[in-house]
């Protein structure tokens, strides 16, 4: 059967859109779908106000995809990843612990860059490919799938045939509810506030995570703001006392994150709206069914901590592209499919599970507790073998 398309993309966010640019500057013919157009302006109703931290091997990806260079003018470099334990009577740093991307390369750990400026540059970048069709404002409705191609129906009431069909549509992801996959959920009671800031002490390129109690509390660089530093705050907590903090004024919430903060940073001003996101853990039970491959948080989902997410998301997208160079001819069939799931599932079950742990670390309320992760954290510092190697961990160059 005559193919309508090579890939059919359910997801128009930042992984679905990088996934389209990644596979149509490869040459490949896709089809992306999302029911919801993105939002490509920072003050229009529905922006996404987060910001993503690509690392060095996403950086790679958005070279081939033809993004790097619509992004870098606007990026953030990353070249210190800053642990702060402020976790004794007072919210004060009493251990201060950088990891340098100096120690293992010339480059940075990665970069920063805002959301909804990414889906702008992403976006504009389809419209220049000629073998990518994004249809927003429709999405996957259901499909069939055969042991040659799949046939999707979309919302529109269109059908069209691909020979693999790649779920980015997100943690309640419809291709992989078609695909009858199951997941496993981990709940923490937590959210997230998540808001930019100015602040009178320069960031210096670093990444801060401050560490208390009921999760951390992270700044991560962004270029100057009307010429003062800027950095971007996911801020978790309880969810109540999230919903607490959402709904202060903005002099009192700026107070009580700048206490937080551990005053690392001097005082902050708030230079965004805030916006409030539930944290979760989330595993796919698996990320392959027949013609059909699930990418991002389709696949997993893991608490906003080291840079994981996205990253994690983005080295499904490398694997897929590696494996559908390799075999144009055999793009998505069986065996495709097969060595996805063998190289990425154990990968990913072994982060979504590191990065468990380290959200339940930071939550430690009993200052018994909190002594003991301090302790921990130097200890961890103090084996240059194993502080290297973790580095390396985190950016997914290593074991």
């Amino acid at each position: 059967m005559t193919c309508d398309t090579d890939i059919l993309i359910s997801g128009g966010g930042v992984a679905g859109l990088t996934a389209a640019a990644a596979f149509g500057s490869a040459g490949f013919r896709v089809v992306i779908v999302d029911p919801t157009p993105p939002v490509t302006d920072e003050n229009s109703t529905g922006a996404d106000l987060r910001t993503t931290a690509f690392l060095q091997p996403s950086q790679r990806l958005l070279e081939q995809a033809g993004l790097w260079s619509r992004l870098a003018p606007f990026a953030a470099p990353l070249q210190i990843m800053r642990i702060v334990d402020a976790g004794g009577v007072e919210p004060e740093p009493r251990v201060i612990k950088d990891f340098d991307a100096a120690d293992l390369s010339e480059l940075p750990f990665g970069w920063n860059l805002p959301n909804w400026l990414l889906r702008r540059e992403m976006v504009a970048r389809l419209a220049e490919l000629g073998n990518v069709d994004f249809r927003p404002g429709i999405g996957f409705a259901s499909m069939v799938t055969r042991q040659a191609h799949a046939r999707v129906r979309l919302s529109d009431g269109t059908s069209l045939n691909c020979k693999l069909v790649i779920g980015a549509d997100g943690r309640n992801s419809a291709v992989r509810n078609a695909a009858d996959i199951g997941v496993k959920t981990t709940r923490y009671g937590q959210k997230a506030v998540v808001f930019a800031v100015t602040h009178g002490l320069a960031h210096q390129n670093i990444s801060t995570e401050v560490h208390r109690s009921g999760g951390p509390f992270t700044l991560v660089p962004l270029p100057d703001q009307d010429g003062r530093p800027c950095s971007s705050v996911v801020w978790m907590e309880k969810g109540p006392e999230c919903l607490r903090l959402a709904a202060l004024s903005d002099a009192d919430f700026e107070a009580e994150a700048t206490a937080r903060s551990a005053g690392m940073y001097g005082q902050l001003k708030l230079a965004s709206k805030r916006q409030v996101w539930p944290i979760i853990s989330q595993i796919a039970h698996q990320m392959t069914a027949e013609r059909t491959a699930l990418v991002a948080e389709a696949a997993h989902v893991v608490p906003p901590i080291g840079a994981q997410g996205l990253n994690m998301s983005l080295a499904d997208m490398i694997c897929l592209l590696e494996l559908a160079q390799a075999n144009p001819d055999q793009l998505g069939d069986a065996k495709m499919m097969q060595t996805y799931e063998r190289r990425r599932h154990p990968e990913v079950a072994l982060r979504v599970r590191g990065v468990d742990a380290l959200n339940r670390t930071s939550m430690l309320g009993a200052p018994s507790l909190r002594d003991l992760r301090a302790k921990g954290i130097e200890a961890l510092y103090s084996l240059t073998p194993l502080r290297k190697s973790l580095m390396k961990l985190g950016l997914g160059t290593g074991r």
